[in-house]
Protein backbone atom coordinates (compact mmCIF):
# COMPACT_ATOMS: atom_id res chain seq x y z
CA UNK A 1 0.00 0.00 0.00
CA UNK A 2 0.77 3.19 -0.22
CA UNK A 3 0.20 5.40 3.19
CA UNK A 4 0.22 8.89 3.90
CA UNK A 5 0.73 9.85 7.67
CA UNK A 6 -0.98 13.67 8.07
CA UNK A 7 -0.58 15.70 11.47
CA UNK A 8 0.59 19.59 12.51
CA UNK A 9 4.54 18.03 13.26
CA UNK A 10 6.68 15.00 12.73
CA UNK A 11 10.71 14.33 14.15
CA UNK A 12 12.55 16.46 15.22
CA UNK A 13 9.45 17.47 17.22
CA UNK A 14 9.35 14.36 19.52
CA UNK A 15 6.19 14.58 21.34
CA UNK A 16 3.41 11.54 21.82
CA UNK A 17 1.90 11.93 18.90
CA UNK A 18 4.93 12.51 17.16
CA UNK A 19 6.30 8.96 18.47
CA UNK A 20 3.26 7.51 17.55
CA UNK A 21 3.16 8.32 14.12
CA UNK A 22 6.98 7.39 13.93
CA UNK A 23 6.10 3.65 15.63
CA UNK A 24 3.74 3.00 12.67
CA UNK A 25 5.23 4.74 9.74
CA UNK A 26 8.29 2.82 10.26
CA UNK A 27 6.72 -0.54 11.28
CA UNK A 28 4.81 0.42 7.78
CA UNK A 29 8.11 0.32 5.40
CA UNK A 30 9.90 -2.44 7.39
CA UNK A 31 6.27 -4.28 6.09
CA UNK A 32 6.81 -3.60 2.43
CA UNK A 33 4.80 -0.28 2.13
CA UNK A 34 5.43 3.36 1.09
CA UNK A 35 4.67 5.53 3.11
CA UNK A 36 4.58 9.10 3.60
CA UNK A 37 4.46 11.85 6.05
CA UNK A 38 3.12 15.32 5.65
CA UNK A 39 3.46 18.28 8.41
CA UNK A 40 4.15 21.83 8.70
CA UNK A 41 7.67 23.05 8.53
CA UNK A 42 8.05 23.63 12.20
CA UNK A 43 9.09 21.62 15.17
CA UNK A 44 6.94 24.26 17.53
CA UNK A 45 9.63 26.57 18.47
CA UNK A 46 11.21 27.13 15.02
CA UNK A 47 10.83 26.64 11.21
CA UNK A 48 13.02 23.54 9.89
CA UNK A 49 14.92 24.15 7.02
CA UNK A 50 15.31 20.85 5.47
CA UNK A 51 11.51 20.31 3.16
CA UNK A 52 11.99 17.13 1.66
CA UNK A 53 13.74 14.33 3.33
CA UNK A 54 14.01 10.78 4.07
CA UNK A 55 13.97 9.42 7.54
CA UNK A 56 14.39 5.60 8.38
CA UNK A 57 12.98 5.57 5.27
CA UNK A 58 9.51 7.65 5.43
CA UNK A 59 9.35 10.24 2.43
CA UNK A 60 8.92 13.74 5.25
CA UNK A 61 7.32 16.55 3.29
CA UNK A 62 7.33 19.69 5.32
CA UNK A 63 4.48 22.31 4.12
CA UNK A 64 5.12 26.11 4.75
CA UNK A 65 3.28 27.38 7.72
CA UNK A 66 1.49 30.94 7.17
CA UNK A 67 0.93 32.12 11.07
CA UNK A 68 0.34 29.76 14.33
CA UNK A 69 -2.06 30.34 17.33
CA UNK A 70 -0.09 28.66 19.86
CA UNK A 71 2.73 26.79 20.68
CA UNK A 72 0.92 23.28 18.92
CA UNK A 73 -1.35 25.03 16.15
CA UNK A 74 0.12 26.17 12.99
CA UNK A 75 -2.01 26.89 10.31
CA UNK A 76 0.23 25.14 6.87
CA UNK A 77 -3.12 25.31 4.09
CA UNK A 78 -0.55 24.55 1.02
CA UNK A 79 -0.40 20.97 1.37
CA UNK A 80 -4.39 21.35 0.29
CA UNK A 81 -2.99 21.70 -3.38
CA UNK A 82 0.54 19.67 -3.17
CA UNK A 83 -1.03 16.73 -1.44
CA UNK A 84 -3.26 15.84 -4.66
CA UNK A 85 -0.09 15.47 -6.45
CA UNK A 86 0.41 12.26 -5.04
CA UNK A 87 -1.60 9.54 -5.09
CA UNK A 88 -2.32 7.07 -1.70
CA UNK A 89 -4.49 4.04 -0.85
CA UNK A 90 -4.52 5.00 2.45
CA UNK A 91 -4.73 9.39 4.65
CA UNK A 92 -3.83 8.69 7.89
CA UNK A 93 -4.71 12.11 10.04
CA UNK A 94 -3.71 12.57 13.28
CA UNK A 95 -5.45 15.00 16.28
CA UNK A 96 -8.74 15.85 15.90
CA UNK A 97 -9.91 19.37 15.83
CA UNK A 98 -7.19 21.17 13.13
CA UNK A 99 -7.81 22.10 9.49
CA UNK A 100 -5.75 19.85 8.02
CA UNK A 101 -8.12 17.22 8.94
CA UNK A 102 -11.00 18.34 7.00
CA UNK A 103 -8.55 19.29 4.22
CA UNK A 104 -7.63 15.91 4.21
CA UNK A 105 -10.81 14.66 3.49
CA UNK A 106 -11.88 16.67 0.85
CA UNK A 107 -8.24 14.98 -0.57
CA UNK A 108 -9.89 11.42 -0.09
CA UNK A 109 -12.47 11.97 -1.47
CA UNK A 110 -11.23 13.71 -4.68
CA UNK A 111 -8.22 10.97 -4.92
CA UNK A 112 -10.81 8.14 -4.08
CA UNK A 113 -8.41 6.92 -0.92
CA UNK A 114 -9.34 5.75 2.07
CA UNK A 115 -9.11 8.58 4.86
CA UNK A 116 -8.25 6.94 8.54
CA UNK A 117 -8.38 9.40 11.50
CA UNK A 118 -6.69 8.97 15.20
CA UNK A 119 -8.10 11.42 17.29
CA UNK A 120 -5.25 11.01 20.41
CA UNK A 121 -7.88 12.31 22.70
CA UNK A 122 -8.24 16.01 22.59
CA UNK A 123 -11.06 16.76 24.49
CA UNK A 124 -10.78 18.42 27.29
CA UNK A 125 -10.93 22.36 27.42
CA UNK A 126 -7.56 22.65 30.19
CA UNK A 127 -4.82 25.91 29.59
CA UNK A 128 -6.22 26.46 26.31
CA UNK A 129 -5.18 30.04 25.34
CA UNK A 130 -7.56 32.57 24.86
CA UNK A 131 -6.74 32.79 21.10
CA UNK A 132 -7.98 29.44 20.49
CA UNK A 133 -11.61 29.14 21.97
CA UNK A 134 -13.21 30.66 19.08
CA UNK A 135 -11.94 28.12 17.02
CA UNK A 136 -12.35 25.46 19.33
CA UNK A 137 -16.50 26.58 19.26
CA UNK A 138 -16.37 26.51 15.88
CA UNK A 139 -14.89 22.83 15.31
CA UNK A 140 -17.58 21.29 18.45
CA UNK A 141 -19.97 22.95 16.29
CA UNK A 142 -19.77 22.98 12.60
CA UNK A 143 -16.27 21.99 11.54
CA UNK A 144 -15.86 18.04 13.65
CA UNK A 145 -19.09 17.14 12.07
CA UNK A 146 -18.20 18.31 8.54
CA UNK A 147 -14.60 16.33 8.83
CA UNK A 148 -15.61 13.32 10.56
CA UNK A 149 -18.68 13.17 7.76
CA UNK A 150 -15.38 12.87 5.49
CA UNK A 151 -13.31 10.05 7.74
CA UNK A 152 -13.57 5.96 6.61
CA UNK A 153 -12.51 4.80 10.11
CA UNK A 154 -11.80 6.60 13.59
CA UNK A 155 -9.49 5.48 15.56
CA UNK A 156 -9.72 6.30 19.37
CA UNK A 157 -7.06 5.98 21.63
CA UNK A 158 -9.41 5.02 24.56
CA UNK A 159 -12.75 3.88 25.12
CA UNK A 160 -13.26 7.29 27.09
CA UNK A 161 -13.52 9.15 23.77
CA UNK A 162 -16.91 7.63 22.57
CA UNK A 163 -19.67 9.45 24.15
CA UNK A 164 -17.87 12.73 22.70
CA UNK A 165 -17.11 10.99 18.64
CA UNK A 166 -20.81 9.72 18.84
CA UNK A 167 -21.50 13.95 18.60
CA UNK A 168 -20.32 13.65 15.50
CA UNK A 169 -20.06 10.72 14.12
CA UNK A 170 -21.83 6.92 13.83
CA UNK A 171 -20.80 4.37 16.46
CA UNK A 172 -20.49 2.16 13.57
CA UNK A 173 -17.28 4.19 12.05
CA UNK A 174 -15.28 3.85 15.62
CA UNK A 175 -12.82 1.68 16.37
CA UNK A 176 -10.58 1.63 19.46
CA UNK A 177 -6.74 1.03 19.61
CA UNK A 178 -4.38 2.06 22.04
CA UNK A 179 -0.87 3.65 22.15
CA UNK A 180 2.27 0.96 22.33
CA UNK A 181 5.60 0.79 24.50
CA UNK A 182 8.72 0.34 22.25
CA UNK A 183 10.54 -3.07 22.45
CA UNK A 184 13.39 -1.69 23.67
CA UNK A 185 12.00 -1.14 27.16
CA UNK A 186 10.74 -4.89 27.31
CA UNK A 187 14.90 -5.45 27.71
CA UNK A 188 16.99 -5.15 30.31
CA UNK A 189 19.61 -2.41 30.14
CA UNK A 190 22.92 -3.49 31.54
CA UNK A 191 24.94 -1.84 32.26
CA UNK A 192 22.87 0.48 32.92
CA UNK A 193 24.73 3.67 34.05
CA UNK A 194 21.94 7.00 34.09
CA UNK A 195 22.10 7.53 37.77
CA UNK A 196 25.79 7.82 37.62
CA UNK A 197 25.79 9.53 34.65
CA UNK A 198 23.45 12.36 36.44
CA UNK A 199 25.13 12.26 40.35
CA UNK A 200 22.03 10.45 41.46
CA UNK A 201 21.68 8.99 45.22
CA UNK A 202 19.12 6.29 46.31
CA UNK A 203 15.69 5.65 44.91
CA UNK A 204 14.27 7.26 42.27
CA UNK A 205 10.77 8.93 41.44
CA UNK A 206 10.24 9.60 38.42
CA UNK A 207 8.31 12.37 36.13
CA UNK A 208 8.98 11.40 31.97
CA UNK A 209 6.85 14.11 29.77
CA UNK A 210 6.07 17.27 28.00
CA UNK A 211 6.92 19.84 31.13
CA UNK A 212 3.05 21.14 29.88
CA UNK A 213 0.23 22.87 32.15
CA UNK A 214 -1.22 19.60 31.99
CA UNK A 215 1.05 17.59 33.21
CA UNK A 216 1.43 18.71 36.52
CA UNK A 217 5.40 18.21 37.08
CA UNK A 218 4.70 21.79 39.39
CA UNK A 219 2.37 19.30 41.33
CA UNK A 220 4.82 16.50 41.87
CA UNK A 221 7.71 19.16 43.16
CA UNK A 222 5.88 20.33 45.53
CA UNK A 223 4.74 16.67 46.69
CA UNK A 224 8.80 15.79 46.24
CA UNK A 225 9.94 18.69 48.07
CA UNK A 226 7.28 17.64 51.12
CA UNK A 227 8.55 14.08 50.88
CA UNK A 228 12.51 15.30 51.14
CA UNK A 229 12.01 17.23 54.33
CA UNK A 230 11.68 13.75 55.55
CA UNK A 231 13.64 11.22 53.77
CA UNK A 232 16.87 11.99 52.09
CA UNK A 233 17.77 8.89 50.64
CA UNK A 234 15.05 9.40 47.66
CA UNK A 235 15.34 11.49 44.20
CA UNK A 236 13.28 13.45 41.96
CA UNK A 237 14.06 13.73 38.48
CA UNK A 238 12.19 15.46 35.63
CA UNK A 239 12.69 14.24 32.14
CA UNK A 240 10.99 16.43 29.23
CA UNK A 241 10.98 19.18 26.40
CA UNK A 242 9.77 22.91 28.23
CA UNK A 243 6.04 23.82 27.23
CA UNK A 244 5.37 26.33 29.54
CA UNK A 245 6.52 24.35 33.36
CA UNK A 246 10.55 24.30 32.75
CA UNK A 247 11.23 27.19 34.54
CA UNK A 248 8.82 27.02 37.25
CA UNK A 249 9.98 23.74 38.36
CA UNK A 250 13.54 24.79 38.00
CA UNK A 251 12.57 27.62 40.22
CA UNK A 252 11.07 24.91 42.72
CA UNK A 253 14.35 22.93 43.10
CA UNK A 254 16.78 25.06 42.94
CA UNK A 255 17.73 24.54 46.51
CA UNK A 256 17.04 20.57 46.44
CA UNK A 257 19.93 18.52 46.20
CA UNK A 258 17.74 15.62 45.57
CA UNK A 259 15.66 16.70 42.74
CA UNK A 260 16.80 17.46 39.46
CA UNK A 261 15.26 18.62 36.09
CA UNK A 262 17.20 16.91 33.30
CA UNK A 263 15.49 18.52 29.81
CA UNK A 264 14.82 15.83 27.39
CA UNK A 265 15.93 12.59 26.53
CA UNK A 266 16.64 11.48 22.82
CA UNK A 267 17.36 8.25 21.82
CA UNK A 268 15.26 4.82 23.07
CA UNK A 269 18.06 3.41 24.65
CA UNK A 270 18.42 6.24 26.84
CA UNK A 271 14.94 6.52 27.94
CA UNK A 272 14.85 3.12 28.34
CA UNK A 273 17.62 3.58 30.87
CA UNK A 274 15.93 6.23 32.82
CA UNK A 275 13.07 4.30 33.40
CA UNK A 276 14.84 0.96 34.26
CA UNK A 277 16.92 2.92 36.59
CA UNK A 278 13.52 4.09 38.32
CA UNK A 279 11.59 3.12 41.58
CA UNK A 280 8.34 4.68 40.93
CA UNK A 281 6.87 6.44 37.76
CA UNK A 282 4.24 9.22 38.82
CA UNK A 283 1.95 10.75 36.32
CA UNK A 284 0.42 13.74 38.08
CA UNK A 285 -1.70 14.97 35.13
CA UNK A 286 -5.09 17.30 34.60
CA UNK A 287 -5.90 15.75 32.10
CA UNK A 288 -4.72 12.68 29.81
CA UNK A 289 -5.73 11.12 26.20
CA UNK A 290 -3.63 7.74 27.09
CA UNK A 291 0.09 8.63 27.43
CA UNK A 292 2.41 6.46 25.86
CA UNK A 293 4.59 7.32 28.97
CA UNK A 294 1.90 5.18 30.74
CA UNK A 295 2.55 1.75 28.78
CA UNK A 296 6.79 2.96 29.16
CA UNK A 297 6.26 2.70 32.51
CA UNK A 298 4.52 -0.52 33.13
CA UNK A 299 6.78 -2.06 29.94
CA UNK A 300 9.56 -1.19 32.17
CA UNK A 301 7.86 -3.02 35.51
CA UNK A 302 7.82 0.16 37.28
CA UNK A 303 4.69 0.92 39.78
CA UNK A 304 2.97 3.57 38.79
CA UNK A 305 1.62 6.75 40.82
CA UNK A 306 -1.34 8.69 38.16
CA UNK A 307 -3.94 10.97 38.12
CA UNK A 308 -7.48 8.65 37.62
CA UNK A 309 -8.25 11.24 34.76
CA UNK A 310 -9.65 10.45 31.30
CA UNK A 311 -8.34 7.73 29.60
CA UNK A 312 -6.05 6.66 32.66
CA UNK A 313 -8.36 4.31 34.87
CA UNK A 314 -9.13 2.26 31.26
CA UNK A 315 -5.78 1.32 31.02
CA UNK A 316 -4.41 0.72 34.88
CA UNK A 317 -6.02 -0.26 37.93
CA UNK A 318 -5.79 1.33 41.60
CA UNK A 319 -4.11 -1.51 43.51
CA UNK A 320 -3.45 -3.29 40.59
CA UNK A 321 -0.80 -1.52 38.44
CA UNK A 322 -0.18 1.06 41.08
CA UNK A 323 -2.40 3.84 42.58
CA UNK A 324 -4.53 6.93 41.54
CA UNK A 325 -3.92 10.12 43.56
CA UNK A 326 -6.17 13.24 42.42
CA UNK A 327 -4.95 15.93 40.66
CA UNK A 328 -3.13 18.73 42.90
CA UNK A 329 -3.47 16.27 46.21
CA UNK A 330 0.11 17.11 47.62
CA UNK A 331 -0.81 14.46 50.58
CA UNK A 332 -1.96 12.59 48.53
CA UNK A 333 0.98 12.19 45.92
CA UNK A 334 3.20 11.81 48.73
CA UNK A 335 1.45 9.06 50.74
CA UNK A 336 0.99 6.68 47.79
CA UNK A 337 4.65 7.08 46.68
CA UNK A 338 5.53 6.50 49.85
CA UNK A 339 3.56 3.48 50.49
CA UNK A 340 5.39 2.19 47.40
CA UNK A 341 8.86 3.03 48.56
CA UNK A 342 8.47 1.77 51.91
CA UNK A 343 6.93 -1.68 50.67
CA UNK A 344 9.27 -3.92 48.11
CA UNK A 345 6.66 -6.48 48.42
CA UNK A 346 3.96 -4.62 46.81
CA UNK A 347 6.10 -2.62 44.72
CA UNK A 348 7.21 -6.44 43.30
CA UNK A 349 3.46 -7.10 42.82
CA UNK A 350 2.83 -4.22 40.97
CA UNK A 351 5.87 -4.91 38.70
CA UNK A 352 4.98 -7.65 38.11
CA UNK A 353 1.62 -6.81 37.19
CA UNK A 354 2.57 -4.22 35.07
CA UNK A 355 5.21 -6.14 33.11
CA UNK A 356 2.13 -8.73 32.18
CA UNK A 357 -0.17 -5.81 31.21
CA UNK A 358 2.23 -4.18 28.86
CA UNK A 359 2.59 -7.47 26.76
CA UNK A 360 -0.50 -6.36 25.33
CA UNK A 361 0.95 -2.77 24.21
CA UNK A 362 3.89 -3.97 21.99
CA UNK A 363 4.40 -2.03 18.78
CA UNK A 364 4.03 -5.14 16.73
CA UNK A 365 0.41 -6.15 18.46
CA UNK A 366 -0.77 -2.66 18.27
CA UNK A 367 0.49 -1.90 14.01
CA UNK A 368 -1.37 -4.98 13.05
CA UNK A 369 -4.37 -3.76 14.32
CA UNK A 370 -3.72 -0.66 12.47
CA UNK A 371 -2.70 -2.17 9.16
CA UNK A 372 -6.07 -4.42 9.42
CA UNK A 373 -8.23 -1.22 9.97
CA UNK A 374 -6.36 0.33 7.14
CA UNK A 375 -7.23 -3.36 4.73
CA UNK A 376 -10.96 -3.28 6.27
CA UNK A 377 -11.53 -0.07 4.76
CA UNK A 378 -9.82 -0.67 1.70
CA UNK A 379 -11.92 -3.12 0.87
CA UNK A 380 -15.16 -1.95 1.55
CA UNK A 381 -16.69 -0.12 -0.98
Amino acid sequence: MKIAHINMFYLPTYGGVERVMQELAEYQVKQGHEVHVFCCDSDKYQRIKNKEEIINGVHVHRYPYWFRLSLSTFIWPSFLWKLPKYDFDILHSHVSGHLYVLLTGIVSKFKKSKHIHTTHCPWTDAFHPGILKPFIFLNDKILNKISFNLIDKIVSITPWEHEILQKYTEKGKIVTIPNGADPILYKKISPNNFKKKYNIKGKIILFLGRLNPTKGPEVLAKAGKEILKERSNLSFVFIGSDEGKAEEVREMIKDEKNMQYIGPLNGKEKIAEAYQASSVYVLPSYREGLPLTLFEAMASGLPIVASPVNGVPFEMKNNENGFFVNYGDINGLKEKILKVIDNPKLAREFSKNNKEKSKNYTWDKINERYLKVYEDAKNKD
